[in-house]
């Protein structure tokens, strides 16, 4: 296509949004009009059936739960009145308890400030709040926010190190639904622990984030913790960021949480316009379905040109594949639908992997995220003429170009700046474009039957365990992996129980092997006396 009809198409294709500043480019995808005619009837439907999401409608039939995060930027969508004042009741407490914490009025036994937050989460419950402290959070916040998002010892050692004799003055958020999710709990005893090693109190530092009624709500009741703010099942993870999950850490950083919701609202009505041209989210959907053929062919490759968006790639990685990875469609056929992504940051990724991009396997579309502001105040030039943002806006507009002109497709969104509203909007946009590419390949995206399946997994691999522990206590001499399989009742799982008492022997956990190290059959297993 030469220069002409490529600026032709940019303007036919180009969506821009005048209250948010928002940009969407979809000309460098090459679809073309017949495509597109033949995928109106599918968003007739993907429109149709989003409206009904958002009345109420059952969409997680595995656990008989709404999907209702849509509610939480516009509570008089919620479907009852109570409903619509619970939410807005729960955006005052949130910003009720910021400001006392900021002032002091909520303050820790042994300070008169709380200096910094740890939140203890995983998944959504981690991936929101970060990527949106990396965006949004001051050079010098209120509080200073830290993350425990797993149950890798040696991580939460580097956190507990770096808070040091500040541990007294931090504010704790443990954030799990049903407060049984292992790695927040895990993280969440750890942390206990190290306040009791110093003799601090750690229910008067804790903040629960959770369900009514669940394990973690009992536990902060009964220990009478600082405070609890309410999480619902009808949030999945991946789309809480805009609830207390990501609120509360949000405004304890001094981060605008009404504007953040404010663009996240504009972004869903923009998206609800029940015609594809008009609609940045069924835009998105439309690109990607292209892209991978409808079946996923093509990963997408997020780079955002700007250092406080390096987060989004990894965000929008759970959003969308926890969304659409999945095995089986709606009519329980097997399909095995999925989009992979992955990215970084425009321009490391000059001298990273858009040199595969360019001329490597073609198994992708990019998306560029572009924000027109440099920086509040003027630029220094260092070259006649030219700042560093315009090298910035180069390197994006290079890529972009030089990826079309060896048949690699883009998406470009532009934003005017980083701020709460365009964040939020950002959110909620990709939010409502998974929503219409489901429909349009015709699976839930919101249940995760595979993360079940994996905890479930998980759960077997430990129960097996506290089986080999058993056994090899009742053993009076060491026994071969074979007969300690035996014992078990487990002969099957011979290699599982080979790699827990390696891990167990390695970390010192009263498990001797002798032998070959390198032939795992020959060795023989004890329990140190």
């Amino acid at each position: 296509m030469d220069a002409t009809a490529l600026w032709q198409r940019y303007q036919e294709w180009l969506y821009f949004h005048e209250g948010l500043g928002l940009y969407l480019d979809v000309s460098r995808m090459r679809f073309d009009d017949a495509f597109v005619e033949a995928c109106s009837p599918k968003f007739k439907q993907a429109f149709a059936q989003m409206a009904e999401l958002e009345a109420g409608a059952i969409a997680n039939p595995d656990e008989n739960r709404m999907v209702g995060h849509y509610w939480l930027r516009n509570p008089d969508l919620a479907p009852t009145p109570e409903l619509t004042q619970e939410i807005a009741n729960s955006i005052e407490q949130i910003e009720a308890f910021a400001e006392q914490v900021h002032t002091g009025g909520v303050h820790p036994p042994k300070a008169p400030r709380f200096t910094d937050i740890l939140s203890i989460g995983i998944g959504g419950s981690a991936l929101g709040p970060q990527f949106v402290a990396e965006a949004l959070a001051s050079e010098v916040p209120p509080l200073q926010i830290h993350f425990i998002d797993n149950t890798d010892p040696a991580g939460i050692d580097r956190i507990l190190s770096c808070l040091g004799d500040r541990l007294s003055s931090t504010l704790v958020l443990v954030i799990s639904k049903s407060g049984g999710t292992p790695e927040p709990r895990n993280g969440m005893v750890e942390v206990k622990q190290a306040f009791a090693d110093k003799g601090l109190d750690f229910a008067k530092n804790a903040i629960a984030i959770t369900m009514a009624g669940s394990k973690l709500d009992n536990i902060a009741t009964s220990e009478g913790w600082l405070a609890k703010f309410p999480m619902y099942d009808w949030v999945g993870g991946r789309t809480s960021e805009l609830s207390t999950v990501g609120l509360v850490p949000a405004a304890l950083q001094g981060i605008e949480i009404r504007a953040m919701l404010q663009g996240a609202k504009e972004m869903d009505d923009a998206t609800r316009v029940a015609d594809l041209r008009n609609n940045p989210a069924a835009l998105l959907a439309l690109s990607w379905y292209y892209a991978g053929n409808g079946k996923g062919e093509k990963d997408m490759v997020v780079l955002p040109y700007k250092d406080s968006l390096l987060l989004f790639s990894r965000y929008l990685q759970q959003l969308v594949m926890e969304s659409l990875g999945k095995e089986k469609d709606l009519d329980g056929n097997t399909v095995y639908q999925g989009i992979a992504v992955y990215g970084n940051k425009g321009s490391t990724d000059q001298h990273a992997y858009v040199q595969q991009l360019r001329e490597g396997v073609p198994n992708f579309f990019a998306t560029l995220i572009e924000v027109l502001e440099d920086r509040p105040g003027k630029s220094l030039e260092i070259e006649p003429g030219i700042t560093p943002g315009d090298y910035l806006s180069g390197f994006l507009q290079g890529t972009r170009q030089a990826l079309y002109e060896n048949h690699r497709d883009s998406i470009t969104v532009t934003i005017p700046q980083v701020n709460a509203r365009t964040v939020g909007a950002l959110i909620a946009l990709y939010d409502r474009a998974v929503g219409l590419y489901a429909s349009l390949v015709n699976i839930n995206a919101y249940h995760q039957p595979g993360v079940e399946a994996g905890k479930k997994a998980a759960a077997a691999i430990l129960d097996l365990q506290t089986r080999v522990m058993e056994v090899l206590k009742q053993e009076s001499a060491p026994i071969s992996l074979a007969a300690l399989a035996q014992k078990t009742g487990m002969p099957e799982k011979i290699e599982s129980i080979y790699t827990i008492v390696r891990h167990l022997h390695a970390n010192h956990r009263g498990v001797v092997l002798e032998g070959n190290l390198a032939q795992p059959a020959s060795l023989k297993v004890a329990v140190s006396s």
